[in-house]
């Protein structure tokens, strides 16, 4: 297993956020850190559908990667009963999919490796195909990423300081990250960035994860409460805002973590740039808007307490939108592994869809 390279607080990453290990979904319990590094290791479908929607995996490609990992799993289950083989996979297949309704590359993976099953085949051939069209999600996803880095570091201008939300690295993808990938390449670069990192309340992805990877990597940062972020661009301390995505619509308009939307407007009256960075899995053509993409909204506790503690006078009633959507109109620039998709969206990101997708074709005729 290739080792992820992370250090921070005295410890190294040895494993990627998902893996496949010894016929189980391996995954980092993203709930516990920073505190604690604690490896699960899921044998059980069902188990992978409980990891995604309580957050111990998350951001949409590591999600999309263990939905594909638990589609696998699911078909080994089902070779016991190879009379109702495919119906048990279709079955179990709806429930990873509904997991987590807003991020595409969930759906998306689980759709692309059931486009295998062929009810006239025999059903260990069916599993072992499914597996390896796993492997071939989690590999294309690491090796996207590394290109849309590389792709986004290039515009960045030297001592640029950078905002970002949520977080878009190596946990929230196979490998490398999206946002923080970017900002990670142009660290290497030796460009001099400076990021700032909302802390991203409820889940505190920001303080918790982000600022984890961060250090990790040695780049210079500072984390600011959510609500600081108006302030340092009317100041003049922001230069570019990069964001990652867990859809984007045809026409350009993003559903990402909450409060990303706020940033965008934030920008643009700042006159901003303000990019979102997102694999071309994220991208959904068959989304015309972003009023079509769907909002999940959590339990309203992950508002009023955190790890279980109140933070909220009891019975305090709380809404907790998980995501928001970002109109097109408000970004500059949407960064993929294919290229930099500029407005009209609706032109660039098809453009780009279909480049990426005579690239993987030419790849698999190339392997094969």
């Amino acid at each position: 297993m290739r080792r992820a390279g992370v250090r921070s607080a005295g410890v190294e990453m040895t494993v990627r956020s998902i893996a496949w290990q010894d016929d189980a979904v391996q995954l980092l319990d993203q709930t516990v850190l920073p505190h604690e590094v604690r490896v699960l290791r899921l044998g059980d479908w069902r188990q992978v559908v409980d990891a995604i929607a309580a957050m111990r995996i998350r951001g949409a490609p590591a999600i999309g990667a263990a939905g594909a990992y638990a589609v696998a799993l699911a078909a080994r289950e089902a070779l016991s009963q190879p009379d109702s083989f495919v119906q048990s996979l279709r079955e179990a297949a709806s429930r990873i999919r509904a997991a987590r309704p807003t991020a595409v590359n969930l759906a998306w993976a689980v759709d692309r490796v059931m486009a295998l099953v062929d009810e006239g085949t025999n059903p260990a051939v069916v599993a072992d195909r499914l597996l390896q069209e796993a492997h071939r999600i989690a590999e294309e996803d690491a090796e996207a990423n590394r290109r849309l880095a590389a792709i986004g570091a290039e515009r960045i201008r030297r001592g640029e300081r950078i905002l970002t939300i949520c977080n878009t690295g190596t946990l929230a993808t196979v490998d490398v990250g999206t946002a923080i990938g970017i900002l990670r390449s142009a660290h290497e670069a030796g460009k001099g960035i400076h990021v700032f990192a909302c802390e991203t309340r409820p889940f505190l992805q920001g303080s918790r994860l982000t600022a984890w990877e961060l250090l990790a990597h040695g780049i210079p940062f500072h984390l600011i409460t959510d609500g600081a972020a108006g302030w340092l661009m009317a100041r003049g301390f922001v230069d570019r805002v990069i964001t990652g995505a867990d859809r984007v619509a045809a026409n350009g308009d993003v559903a990402n973590k909450i409060g990303t939307y706020t940033l965008a407007v934030l920008a643009r009256h700042h006159g901003i740039p303000f990019w979102v960075a997102a694999p071309l899995s994220t991208v959904d053509p068959h989304t015309r808007s972003g009023e079509a993409i769907p909002i999940e909204e959590r339990d309203p506790k992950e508002v009023t307490h955190f790890h279980g503690t109140p933070v909220a006078p009891e019975g305090t009633p709380a809404l907790n939108y998980a995501f928001d959507v970002t109109p097109a109109e408000l970004i500059s620039a949407i960064v993929t592994e294919a290229g930099i998709a500029e407005p009209p969206y609706d032109r660039s990101l098809r453009g780009l869809l279909e480049g990426g997708g005579r690239l993987r074709r030419a790849r698999s005729e190339g392997s094969a």
